[in-house]
Parts: C-alpha cells; sequence; structure tokens
C-alpha cells in the first residue's frame, strides 16, 4: 500500500533534460520570414534524429499549389537534419512548407510553417498542408500496439510462471500460452501492414501496397516488427520443447535432465530479453539522454510487467483448473515472492522512466504525457492494493493445517501382504479430556474459518475462491494499466512537449505566437502595417524584428521606428527596444522581459519628418 504513494513523491523527485517525440529546432527559412530572393533550399532541424519519408516535404505556392522538389535529403550530413531543394525560380508571394517525419521513437510529427518572397501574398490562398492522422489508422494501430504488449506479457509471464512457480500440473497453461503466441504473432503483423499508412497519416486502404510495404521493411521501426517475427519462431520451438519436456515422467529425473535445465531457463531468459528489446528500441527509451541506461530499464520494465501481469493470469487459470492441484499452497507462495521481486523492479524503472520523461513538475499537470502519467501512478496504487488483499489470503494458505490445505487428497498406498493386511483390533474412544480445548481451530482467524458451515466444502477450497477473486481483480486493473502505458507509450513527453512550444525556431526567428501585426494610418495615402516578432516571447532576453509594410502590402522605408514594452499589473515599464535599421526591416538583439504576465507592446511610426504614429496592442509573455 505505500509503494503507491512512495512512487508518487519519487516521480516528483527530479527533473532532468530528456525528449523522445523530435521537436521542430529551426527552420531555414525562419517561419514567417519576408526574403528578397529566393531560397535554394528549406533546412529543418530537430532535437533528436529523425527518419525521413518519400512525402516528408510538401512546398505550396501562394496559389495552393504542390511545387515539384527534389528528394528529402539531410543538410551537412547530420541526421537531426531535413532538406529539401525548390525549384530554381519562385515567384513573389507567400510559400507553405507542410513537413512530416519519423522522429527516433518511431512515433511521426509534422507541422508546417510559411516564407515569402519579396512581399508577402495580399490574401492568402486556402492550402491542404496534407494529412495529419488518420482516426482510422490510428485507431487499428493502437489497438494492434495494445494487444501486442497484452500478448507479450501473457506469453513471457505464463512461461516464468511455469519456470520459477513450478506448479505441479502445468497442462492447464498450454492454451493460454497458444493464444498469447497467435495473438502477438497477428498483432505485430497488424502493426507492420499499418507502419506506412500510420506514418504517413492516411487510411488503412494504402496498407497492402507492395511497395510501401518494401519500404516499411527498409526502415528501423520495420526492422524491429520483423525481428519481432523472426523471435517468434524459435520461441514456438522453445514452448514446443519445454510442453515435452513436462509430459515426460517426472519420477525420472537424472543427471541429464537436471544439466539440461539450467541451459533450458537460460534460452527462455535470452528469448525474453529479445523480444523485449524489439519495443524497448522502437519506444522513448531509444532517443533522448542516457540511452543506454534507459534501454535497460525499460527491457527490465517490461519483463517485470509480464513477469507479474502474466503470472497472474496464469495463476488465475491454475486455480481454476477443473483438476486443481492438490495443494496450491507452494505455488501460490512462490509466486507471492516473484510477484514481490516484479513489483519492485517495476517501481525502479518507473520511477527512472517517469523522471527521464516529465523534465520538471509543471509538465507533470501542464502534459498530456504528465495527466495520463498521474492516472497510471492512480490505477497501480489501487493494484498494489489489490496485491495486499492476495498477499493476505496468500498468507491464509499457506498457513493453513495440511488437512484443511488438501481436503481431497488420497492417502498414499502401502503396499499389502497376499490376503489383504491383518485384522486390526478395536481401540476404546479416548476418555474425553476436561481441559480440552473444545474448539482446536478457533484461533485460525476468519480467513481459515470460511466456508466450515453445513453443507459447505470446508475451509480449503474457500480459502482458493477468495485468492482466485483477489487476484482476478489484481489482473483487471493490471489490464487497464497496461492499456493506458500503451497510450502513454505513444504520447510525447513532458519535456519534448515542452521543448516543442518553446523551441521551434531558431534564434531571431518566428514563432507563430510572438508575431503581432500593427495597422497604423498614412495619412492621405491608406493604411500601413508593421509586423513585429519577439523571439522566443518568453520571460528574459528576446530577439526583436519588425518590418513595416506600405497600403500596397511591399516593404515600406520609415524614417524611425520605435518600440517599448509595459506590463501595467507589475507597474514595470517602459522597457525600451534599441531598435535598429538593418536596411528593409528593423530589429534589436536584445531586449529584457523579466516576468511573465500580458504586457503591452507600443510601436510608434514616424512616417514623415513631420508625421508620426503610435499604436498600442497587448501581447502575452510566458514563463
Amino acid at each position: 500500500m505505500l509503494l503507491g504513494p512512495v512512487l508518487v513523491l519519487l516521480v516528483l523527485g527530479g527533473a532532468g533534460p530528456a525528449s523522445a517525440h523530435a521537436a521542430l529546432g529551426s527552420t531555414d527559412p525562419e517561419d514567417g520570414a519576408v526574403l528578397g530572393r529566393a531560397p535554394a533550399h528549406v533546412t529543418l532541424t530537430f532535437s533528436e534524429s529523425v527518419g525521413l519519408r518519400d512525402d516528408s516535404f510538401r512546398v505550396l505556392d501562394p496559389g495552393g499549389h504542390r511545387l515539384h522538389t527534389g528528394e528529402a535529403g539531410r543538410a551537412d550530413g547530420r541526421s537531426d537534419t531535413a532538406r529539401v531543394a525548390l525549384p530554381g525560380k519562385l515567384g513573389e508571394g507567400t510559400y507553405t512548407v507542410a513537413w512530416r517525419v519519423v522522429s527516433a521513437d518511431s512515433h511521426p510529427v509534422s507541422g508546417a510553417f510559411t516564407f515569402s518572397v519579396g512581399k508577402p501574398s495580399q490574401a492568402a490562398a486556402p492550402v491542404d498542408t496534407g494529412p495529419t492522422e488518420d482516426p482510422l489508422t490510428a485507431t487499428l494501430h493502437k489497438i494492434a500496439r495494445y494487444l501486442s504488449y497484452l500478448a507479450a506479457a501473457l506469453l513471457i509471464g505464463a512461461a516464468a510462471f511455469v519456470a520459477l512457480c513450478r506448479p505441479p500440473d502445468p497442462a492447464p497453461l498450454r492454451r493460454p500460452l497458444v493464444a498469447a503466441w497467435w495473438t502477438l504473432l497477428a498483432a505485430t503483423l497488424a502493426l507492420l501492414v499499418l507502419r506506412a499508412p500510420y506514418e504517413a497519416g492516411t487510411g488503412p486502404s494504402t496498407a497492402l501496397d507492395p511497395a510501401v510495404l518494401r519500404d516499411t521493411l527498409t526502415t528501423r521501426p520495420g526492422a524491429l516488427l520483423l525481428t519481432r517475427l523472426g523471435l517468434l519462431l524459435p520461441v514456438a520451438l522453445y514452448l514446443a520443447r519445454a510442453a515435452r519436456a513436462v509430459r515426460v515422467d517426472r519420477v525420472d529425473r537424472g543427471d541429464r535432465r537436471r544439466v539440461g535445465r539450467p541451459l533450458a531457463a537460460g534460452v527462455g531468459v535470452v528469448l525474453a530479453v529479445g523480444l523485449a528489446l524489439t519495443w524497448a528500441a522502437a519506444e522513448h527509451a531509444s532517443a533522448g539522454i542516457q540511452v543506454p541506461v534507459a534501454m535497460t530499464s525499460s527491457v527490465l520494465h517490461l519483463l517485470a510487467t509480464a513477469v507479474w501481469l502474466g503470472g497472474l493470469v496464469a495463476l488465475l487459470v491454475t486455480l481454476r483448473a477443473p483438476r486443481p492441484s492438490p495443494d496450491p499452497a507452494g505455488v501460490v507462495a512462490r509466486f507471492s515472492r516473484t510477484a514481490f521481486a516484479a513489483v519492485t523492479v517495476l517501481v525502479v524503472t518507473g520511477v527512472y522512466q517517469s523522471w527521464r520523461g516529465l523534465g520538471s513538475w509543471q509538465a507533470l499537470t501542464g502534459s498530456t504525457y504528465g495527466r495520463l502519467l498521474l492516472a497510471k501512478v492512480v490505477l497501480v496504487a489501487v493494484l498494489l492494493a489489490a496485491a495486499a488483499v492476495s498477499r493476505r489470503w496468500t498468507a491464509a494458505l499457506v498457513t493453513a493445517p495440511v488437512a484443511v490445505r488438501e481436503p481431497d487428497r488420497v492417502p498414499e498406498r502401502i503396499p499389502q501382504p497376499a490376503g489383504g493386511p491383518p485384522p486390526e483390533t478395536p481401540k476404546p474412544p479416548p476418555s474425553p479430556d476436561p481441559d480440552a480445548d473444545p474448539h482446536p481451530d478457533a484461533d485460525r482467524g476468519p480467513d481459515t474459518d470460511t466456508g466450515t458451515g453445513p453443507g459447505d466444502d470446508g475451509p480449503g477450497p474457500a480459502l482458493r475462491r477468495g485468492l482466485y477473486r483477489s487476484v482476478l481483480v489484481e489482473a483487471v486493473v493490471a489490464a487497464v494499466v497496461l492499456g493506458v502505458t500503451t497510450v502513454l507509450t505513444a504520447t510525447p513527453p513532458g519535456r519534448s512537449a515542452e521543448e516543442a512550444a518553446r523551441a521551434a525556431v531558431p534564434a531571431g526567428g518566428v514563432l507563430p505566437a510572438s508575431v503581432t501585426t500593427i495597422p497604423f494610418e498614412v495619412g492621405a495615402s491608406g493604411r500601413g502595417t508593421v509586423q513585429i516578432t519577439l523571439d522566443p516571447g518568453r520571460t528574459g532576453d528576446n530577439a526583436v524584428q519588425a518590418v513595416v509594410f506600405g497600403p500596397d502590402g511591399s516593404l515600406a522605408a520609415v524614417p524611425e521606428l520605435r518600440l517599448s514594452f509595459t506590463l501595467p499589473d507589475k507597474d514595470l515599464g517602459p522597457i525600451e527596444a534599441e531598435l535598429v535599421d538593418r536596411g528593409g526591416y528593423w530589429s534589436a538583439n536584445t531586449v529584457t522581459l523579466p516576468l511573465p504576465g500580458t504586457w503591452t507592446m507600443k510601436a510608434t511610426v514616424r512616417v514623415s519628418e513631420i508625421d508620426q504614429v503610435s499604436e498600442t496592442r497587448r501581447i502575452r509573455v510566458e514563463r
């Protein structure tokens, strides 16, 4: 019961830099930039290495028509960049760049930005930047991922249950093992087929295109799925051999059998670790900081989950078997110890992975990843509470007398001489002891006394039923936890989401939320605008860039442009931005905004030697 709160405290106890889903760090040209001449390339830089697709870039002209571009490649051979060559001649106007790449953790990320050549388009045409995510494909992909997790947990966990808990008759576990193997095979095939439409954001109808499937097999996620399929064949052979070994007469346990058991166990461990690696190498652990440690932690976390969850299902099957074990106490006690070790590994690795993924306290409640993690912690606390109840039933079953645990055990047969045993001399009944306790079992407690009423089948079956119900609750809650984990592994970690929100462009670039357009009157000649960019639009040092446009939308030269910032709530300011005319635009390398809040930005444009106009806008500055 205490492990749940301890897990929460440890999760909140640290913050470190980590990321998994790739965050866009910069674009060249910058988002919203107005260029004097057309660029030769479009280059994106990310927070981690990314995988490229044939359609990683879609460049749309001012009319919304797609341009013919070169093949997507790298800038200077760096794996964290994506570059595409543009046509030789680009006309005047605003161009839209839609991009889509695959993060190192196998999840696709996408976005779009704009730049202008000469001057921005007067009226932006509606453009189709391409698909982001097809709902049906996404749903099918999530279902297949969940089933693969569930099947792997049952497959590894049930096999570990047979090896570690040594049930006297493992035959009832054969059907769950076979079902888990086939489910994992089907789910992996589904993930492999759905990989291409999942990355492209298209419908599942494109999944069976041979060319697309061939391309999928050359990517890292596709290769990992193919490796998982390849491992399933030796897993099937291993399980078949283990089943044959179980059917061998247990009386004959020669030296050869005893020597072979450690070797067989070693092969099973290698196969289980290999399967777990196909997930770890394709998820959050494969990107960010401390990758070797994170990969090891992820493998241990998955194996511990399988041992616990799969073991719970195996224990349920064992307790519910048509011919239950005559003495389940030993099996239950061994599983209790195994489950406790698995929970310990889960807590340690879960704390590390949470620290690595969150990145900050704010991300715990301010990001989808953090909120899902909180939900998982609550469910784990419920799961541990159910496990505590199961341990009580286990203790009662283990400490119960043999006659209670084994009411139906057949006494061992003793060889008798021909003609039958000699007749026994009847013994008189013992005389009653006045000091004897008339209820010798009264101190067993409620757990061992359950079901001793008239017509009941005794306390032994009652203990097994109580343990069965408790373990069933554990298994159901664990399945829900596994579902939340499936969603969590497909969600950008808190630190990664924060990086994506903060960084998205280079220093001096343009964040969409930091661009402010202020119209101003230019006397009888019409109405102009000044476009002001504050980068990154957060507390601390910011770069400022301002571009003045005339009534016709072209760049306009003005004698002077001043900019100041005031925070009325804190009675702070005005803070002047020392703008310098750069020949076509104005900029200031640094203006320091010390506090978050809603600032008032005042722009003063001198349109002639004697005329000037001032306008204000309210902008939000984040921490």
